[in-house]
Parts: structure tokens; C-alpha cells; sequence
């Protein structure tokens, strides 16, 4: 039986730690576990069989950490071919008599993706396609993507492999205290976005023990309609005898998982501290639940997210911002042909502050190489806004760049009826996810009758089916017609809103200020409809959100409990019609403000500088910030801006990220923003004189290349005027001593990501210890507790990169007090 059908009947048992083992047994301090495979073959051997004796279906290869950063061409095939023939030994020599398969594993890469680190998107497609290739033609029955903490080095990571393999694929994530990924996703949005791209099966790996992962993985259950994962640790770790110990024991592993199994996990194991004790134990729980009992479908859910949150269209309806497009806004069509960016970035950031739910991004203008400015708009606005974005053009070529580099499950619009238009924009859904606007139009124009448009809709569903999208991911716009041109036109366009609700059971979509096209008082109107339209189950609208009237319809409907009421509503429709028409020919001008060009969509003009500068490093606006402080050193020293601005922004940013306001995304684009303005200020200085404060020495441990969390903390060191000195990853724990002897900082920094690599941090916090009376050792990293940092003699657990910055900066005060 294949993997994939073998998944879709029944509960299957993965193995454990892999690391965590070597740890314990083969692998010296400092030493890369991959290299176990050609080094040391049957230790690995051995432990992949003890798992499949112990009742795995699943062995995953040891490969986690194998990629092109860390490996050679020939060294990374050599490690990879050894890892696969490796499980094949296993397999062929297990006493187990159950199915059993072998997965090529893939870890992230332990860098950050742009733009908040220095890896390209693209170029991570490439260097995980270059593993999965590999792996795919040794022999692997399906891959496993695992402790991937970014959702978009995640999406990197799936679509390399759908990319270069049709294996199966299953992807876990890892999940902090807050219930969300490092770079900020919930796990409502993992599944929309990792459903959309066609994984297999999904759910959480390593994080915590499974006593602390009841609320992520009851998300999973209630979201997902592929099997969930739950690959858990055997709890916290600390150190005893220079070797890793976890504090939940194999029964209570057991006795854990068991409830998670019960309530609809379908593929369980271990993973860090798990050993073939813990995964014996989850092979008797899965063979008393027993009977498969398939996955529940959600057919109520319409779902799109962005980098931190979904947003379900179907659950209450939606305002779809409409801003950050050119028709009728000439101030917006100079900033495309002008390329500037952050004036169209700054119209996202205000609709969401004005209550968007989704903004639609729209940058067709003849004179502009649309594919290329709508990639590069969406890229800034999916790490500026928190909203989910609905990808606007006509061209097929723009939409695919964008919403290949999206990270999350986009709105894209649009479809028609016409046969070249599903042609084109089908696959596409298909292939990168997304939830679809669907136009009730075809080679003929739009229908004249609402049975036409619905005739057309129908064709649209069965066609989509056909290239396996669920109708639930179609949302179809009735299309608003205006009622200066068309008398029956709200009418009209309402029913045939009710009727595809009702007939086919889709969710719809309006454009709301098409209706007061040509008359006067135009926001007034605009709001009139769009109330009567979510009476008659309007799902979204585009719409002007700056717009008082319309904040205020939809505040009055969602005051009403979203009430929908076709019936009554339609009646209102006709009113309103006549009402619109009534004013047109009267010439009355009453509060004829033009939806879509409200003057309140323009971002606010602050003159003064300190705020201009505030605010662009809250906003992560980095060309204004290095403009307001260039206006500000012509006046100001300084010590000044950083002291009075850049810092209070920095801190206002640094509490909203402890209260869960502000996720990474944001934490970095500020610091980004006051990268620049310090940029500035560096420039004004004498040479050698721009740092304000101590030393501070960073470095990843020897043997581990994950730099993310290292990244970060310097880059926040360096915005609070610490002189960072960046040893990068791999770093030998002599190099760390040296550098912090020439350089005299009296703060040392060290990050570890891999359980295998903390006897290489408490090495290095014992030798500077011993060689530097006084320095200051600060540790941090996924795998760490305050117990464990205080175990392994470091002087400050740093738990995030803002606490990090807070107890450096601690330091310093005392060092020069």
C-alpha cells in the first residue's frame, strides 16, 4: 500500500527523537548529527529499527539539518543517499510485521527570510527543491516538513516540494507559549494556508510536552480537513550530567497522547527526549482507539489569512478595504508611476486602523510593469498589515507573481465565466491556494436577468470542481450595477445575490460604490446599499472604509447581531432606488462625497518631525524615518532623537510585542525603520563615536546554523546603541572567548536552536567564565528554559529578543553607574 492511502484509513504511529539520541549516545559536542549517516552508520541503523520495532509506520530519515547553507553539493547527496539507505536497512531488518514507511525529513533552514533576513524566498524554493530532489530519487515514500517556526520559509519549504516530487507531504510547525508561530501565525491560519497549497496532513512537532499543547492542537482538530499531527517533546528539558533530560516520563507520554488520539489526532509520535519507550507506549494507545474515523469536513469555513491571522468569511461579514487601487485616485496613481511604495503601504496601514478585514491590492496603470509592482506591493503590505489581502488584476502573469510569494492564503481576483478566463486563473488557485472572486459574466457580458447571472455562476462552480477547488472557496460577485444607468439595479443585483447563496450555497462579494456611480451624495448611498446588502447576506464588501457612512452601516448591522432578513431587505432595496433616483434628478448635493476618493483616505501630513519620525518607526516606514531625522539633526543633537524618539518608539513597540499587539513581522520592520534613522544620525558623527553603549559579543553555538533568534536580538541591540559584534553561526566556543578578550565587551550573547547543540553552549558559558571574571553570559533560543540556562551557569536567560535588549541594557546601566 502506498502512503497516501495507507494515511486516508488509518492511525499511524511516527518515531521520536532523533537528535536527542545521538545526543545521549554517538554524537560528540559540536558534531552535525547528519554526518552520523557516513560517519557512524549503523548507530543510525540501529535506532531507526528500534522505532519500527517499537510500532512505527513511519521512520523519518536522519536529515534534518541537511541543506545547501550547511553542506556541499557532494557532501549534502552523500549525507542524504546514507540517511535514506540508512531507514532502508532498518526497515528490512525490523521484526515489525506492520506497514512501514520512510519519509525524507527537512528541517528549516535556520535562516530568515527576507524581508526580514537575508534569504530570498526564491532562493529558499530552491535550496529545499535541491533536498527534496535527492531524497525523492533515493527512494522515499513521502517527505515530512517539521519544526518549521516562519509560515513562510514553511510556504518555501511545501511548494518546493510539490515542486520537485509528487511524494505525500506532511507539515508540522512549532508553537510558542502564545499559541502562535515565532514570526506570529495562528494555527487557523497554518491550516488555510498549508490546506491550500495540498499537504497531506499537518499539525505541531517538537514545542512543548503534549501537556501544553491542548489549545494549539484543539485549533488544528477544529480547523483542518486533512489528518493533524501531534509529534510532541517529552516535556522541558534540563541538563544532568552534560546530557539532556526531559521531566515527562514515558507512562504520562502515554497517557497524554491517548486523550489527543480520542479526540481525532490520526498521526502521533515523539520528538525531542522521546525515545523507543515513549514511542511503544503510543503504539498501544493507537491500537486501542483502534478504528479510523477520517477527518470531519468544514464546509461553514471560507478562510484566507495573512503572515498572523485567518479571517472566515463565512462566520460574519467582511469590509474588503478598496483603497489601494488607481481608478478615480490620482494621488495613488502618481505614487505607482513615482514607485513610492510607502504611500501605498501607509493606505493599508490606515484602512486596517479605520477596520478593514482585507485589503484589496490593485496596481494595473498602463506606463507600469504591473506583475512586477504588484509582487513588490504585495511583499511590503503582508509584513506592514496583519490583514489577509485580496490580489486585484487582470493579468494572470501578476497574479501568479504575487501570490507565489504571499505568505498566507490570499482572496484573487478575479474569474469570469469565459472559458480562457478559468483557463488561466484555475490553476493557479489550485496550485498556491486561495479563495477565488468569481464574476457573474462570460463571453456574452453580463446578463440581463438574475437567472442568467446565476446560470453562469453554476457553470463556474462545476468548472472549478473540476480542477478540485471547493465551491466554498468561490466567492461570487453578483456585480453592482449602477442605479443612474439601470433602474432595477440594486434589486436585481440583490436577488441574484440571495439566489446563489441559496441555490449553490457559495459566499458573495459586492462592490459597493458601483451603485452611486453618477448621482450625487454618493457616500450616503454607498452606505444605504451596503446595509440593505447585508440584510439580504451580503458575505463582503469592497468598499471605502475610510468612509464614516460606511463604518457606520456596519457597525449598525453588527450591532443588530449581523441579522440578515432577504425578505425585508430586498423591499428596502427598492426604496432605495427609488430614493437614489429621486436625488439624481432633483440635483440634490448633500454630502456628495465622492466614495473613493475621501480625502480622509489620505495619510495623515505630520508636520512635526519628532511625531513624523515616532510614528515611521512604529510603522516600520524606513524612508520616512531617515527623512523626518535628517529634518531633525538640522536642529536637534543627536543623543537627543535617540534618547526623546527612536528609543520611546523601540519600547512602545517592544511592550506590544509582549502583550501579543505587535508580532515579529512588525517588531522587525520598526527595527528596520530605526536601522535607517540611526543610518542618519551614524552619518553626522566623527568617526568611531556613533555606539552609546557597551560591547556585546553574539554568536549561534558550534554546530548549529539556526540564526534567526540571533538575528534578531542584534538587530534590536544595535537600534538600542549597543557595539554588536556578530560571530554568525557554527561558532566554536574558543572563537567566542577570543573575540570577547579583544574586543573587552563585557556582555557575551549565545544562541542554540537544536537540543544537540546545548552541550556546546554550556561549554562556552563554562570557558568564559572561567577565562573572564565578570562578563555577563545571556542565552537564548527554542530549546531553552530559565531552569535549564540557570543549570548550565549562564548569568541571564534571554526568553525573547525584547527581554534580550532589556537585560543587556540593564547591564550596561549597572556597568556605568
Amino acid at each position: 500500500m502506498n502512503f497516501k492511502d495507507f494515511l486516508q484509513s488509518n492511525i499511524i504511529v511516527l518515531d521520536g527523537g532523533t537528535g536527542t539520541m545521538f545526543q545521549n549516545s554517538a554524537l560528540k559536542a559540536g558534531e552535525l548529527p547528519e554526518r552520523l549517516n557516513l560517519t557512524a552508520p549503523d548507530v543510525v541503523t540501529s535506532l531507526h529499527k528500534a522505532y519500527f520495532d517499537a510500532g512505527s509506520n513511519v521512520v523519518l530519515t536522519n536529515t534534518f539539518g541537511a541543506n545547501p547553507f550547511k553542506y556541499s553539493k557532494e557532501e549534502l547527496d552523500a549525507v542524504i543517499e546514507a540517511g535514506v539507505v540508512c531507514a532502508k536497512k532498518a526497515r528490512e531488518e525490523s521484526v515489525s510485521k506492520r506497514e512501514r514507511f520512510i519519509a525524507l525529513d527537512v528541517g528549516p533552514t535556520g535562516k530568515l527570510l527576507a524581508p526580514y533576513g537575508d534569504l530570498d524566498f526564491e532562493e529558499a524554493v530552491k535550496a529545499f527543491g535541491t533536498v527534496v530532489r535527492k531524497g525523492a530519487s533515493c527512494g522515499v515514500d513521502l517527505v515530512v516538513l517539521e519544526t518549521f517556526s516562519d509560515s513562510y520559509e514553511t510556504k518555501a519549504a511545501l511548494l518546493a516540494v510539490k515542486e520537485n516530487c509528487s511524494l505525500p507531504v506532511i507539515v508540522t510547525n512549532t508553537y510558542g507559549e502564545d499559541g502562535r508561530l515565532l514570526t506570529g501565525a495562528v494555527p487557523e491560519a497554518m491550516v488555510a494556508m498549508l490546506e491550500g497549497l495540498g499537504a497531506d496532513a499537518i499539525g505541531v512537532n517538537c514545542s512543548f510536552g503534549p501537556d501544553r499543547l491542548g489549545g494549539v492542537v484543539r485549533k488544528y482538530l477544529d480547523c483542518a480537513e486533512v489528518p493533524v499531527v501531534l509529534k510532541p517533546n517529552a516535556g522541558v528539558p534540563a541538563v544532568v550530567n552534560g546530557k539532556s533530560v526531559f521531566d515527562i516520563p514515558a507512562d504520562r507520554f502515554t497517557e497524554l497522547m491517548r486523550g489527543f488520539l480520542k479526540d481525532g489526532v490520526t498521526v502521533a509520535g515523539g520528538c525531542c527526549g522521546t525515545t523507543p519507550e515513549y514511542i511503544k507506549g503510543v503504539r498501544s494507545v493507537a491500537d486501542e482507539v483502534g478504528t479510523f474515523r477520517g477527518v470531519s469536513p468544514k464546509h461553514d469555513r471560507t478562510v484566507v489569512s495573512s503572515f498572523a491571522e485567518a479571517v472566515d468569511i463565512a462566520a460574519r461579514p467582511v469590509l474588503i478595504g478598496e483603497r489601494i487601487n488607481p481608478t478615480g485616485k490620482k494621488r495613488f496613481k502618481q505614487a505607482l508611476t513615482e514607485h513610492d511604495i510607502e504611500f501605498i503601504v501607509n493606505e493599508g496601514i490606515v484602512q486596517e486602523q479605520n477596520g478593514a478585514h482585507l485589503l484589496d491590492v490593485n496596481v494595473g496603470l498602463p506606463g507600469i510593469d504591473e506583475a512586477a509592482m504588484l509582487e513588490e506591493v504585495t511583499e511590503n503590505l503582508m509584513v506592514s498589515t496583519r490583514l489577509p489581502l485580496q490580489i486585484d488584476t487582470a493579468d494572470p502573469a501578476a497574479m501568479e507573481r504575487a501570490i507565489r510569494r504571499y505568505n498566507g492564503k490570499a482572496m484573487v481576483n478575479s474569474v469570469n465565466g469565459r472559458r480562457d478566463s478559468m483557463e488561466a486563473i484555475f490553476p493557479l488557485v489550485k496550485k498556491y491556494g486561495g479563495v477565488v472572486v468569481a464574476l457573474c459574466l462570460d463571453e456574452k457580458g453580463i446578463p440581463d436577468t438574475c437567472e442568467g447571472r446565476l446560470e453562469i455562476a453554476r457553470r463556474i462552480v462545476k468548472t472549478a470542481e473540476n480542477y478540485g477547488i471547493n465551491r466554498r472557496d468561490i466567492v461570487f460577485d453578483a456585480l453592482t450595477m449602477a442605479v443612474s444607468a439601470m433602474p432595477d439595479a440594486a434589486r436585481s443585483t440583490l436577488e441574484t445575490l440571495h439566489l446563489i447563496k441559496t441555490e449553490l450555497g457559495c459566499r458573495t462579494v459586492l462592490g459597493v460604490s458601483n451603485v452611486s456611480f453618477g448621482l450625487p451624495g454618493r457616500e450616503e448611498l454607498n452606505a444605504e446599499f451596503l446595509r440593505i446588502a447585508f440584510g439580504c447576506g451580503l458575505d463582503a464588501a469592497i468598499s471605502n472604509v475610510n468612509s464614516p457612512g460606511t463604518v457606520r452601516a456596519y457597525s449598525d448591522f453588527e450591532e443588530d447581531g449581523f441579522s440578515v432578513d432577504y425578505d425585508r431587505y430586498i423591499i428596502e432595496a427598492a426604496a432605495f432606488q427609488e430614493r437614489a433616483l429621486k436625488s439624481a434628478f432633483e440635483g440634490t448635493n448633500s454630502g456628495s462625497h465622492q466614495a473613493g476618493s475621501s480625502a480622509s483616505a489620505a495619510p495623515e501630513k505630520v508636520t512635526d518631525d519628532n511625531a513624523a519620525l515616532y510614528k515611521s518607526v512604529i510603522k516600520g516606514l524606513k524612508d520616512e524615518a531617515a527623512r523626518a531625522t535628517g529634518c531633525l539633526l538640522k536642529t536637534n543633537e543627536p543623543l537627543d532623537i535617540i534618547n526623546n524618539v527612536i528609543i520611546p518608539a523601540l519600547n512602545e513597540v517592544g511592550v506590544g510585542f509582549e502583550k501579543g499587539t505587535f508580532f515579529l513581522p512588525q517588531l522587525l520592520l520598526s527595527a528596520a525603520s530605526a536601522t535607517a534613522a540611526f543610518d542618519v544620525i551614524k552619518a553626522s558623527y566623527p568617526k568611531g563615536t556613533a555606539h552609546t553603549r557597551c560591547g556585546f559579543v553574539i554568536a549561534t553555538v558550534e554546530g548549529d546554523i539556526h540564526d534567526i533568534g540571533k538575528n534578531i536580538v542584534k538587530l534590536l541591540l544595535e537600534n538600542y546603541g549597543f557595539d554588536v559584534t556578530d560571530l554568525g553561526r557554527n561558532v566554536p566556543a574558543e572563537t567566542v572567548l577570543e573575540t570577547a578578550l579583544k574586543t573587552g565587551a563585557p556582555i557575551v550573547g549565545l544562541s542554540a536552536l537544536m537540543t544537540t547543540t546545548l552541550p556546546s553552549m554550556e561549554k562556552t558559558v563554562r570557558l568564559l567564565h572561567e577565562r573572564i571574571p565578570g562578563i555577563k553570559v545571556i542565552v537564548g533560543g527554542a530549546v531553552l528554559t530559565e531552569e535549564y540556562a540557570r543549570e548550565m551557569g549562564a548569568d541571564y536567560y534571554g526568553g525573547d529578543a525584547i527581554n534580550t535588549v532589556r537585560l543587556a541594557i540593564d547591564i550596561d546601566d549597572q556597568l556605568s553607574s
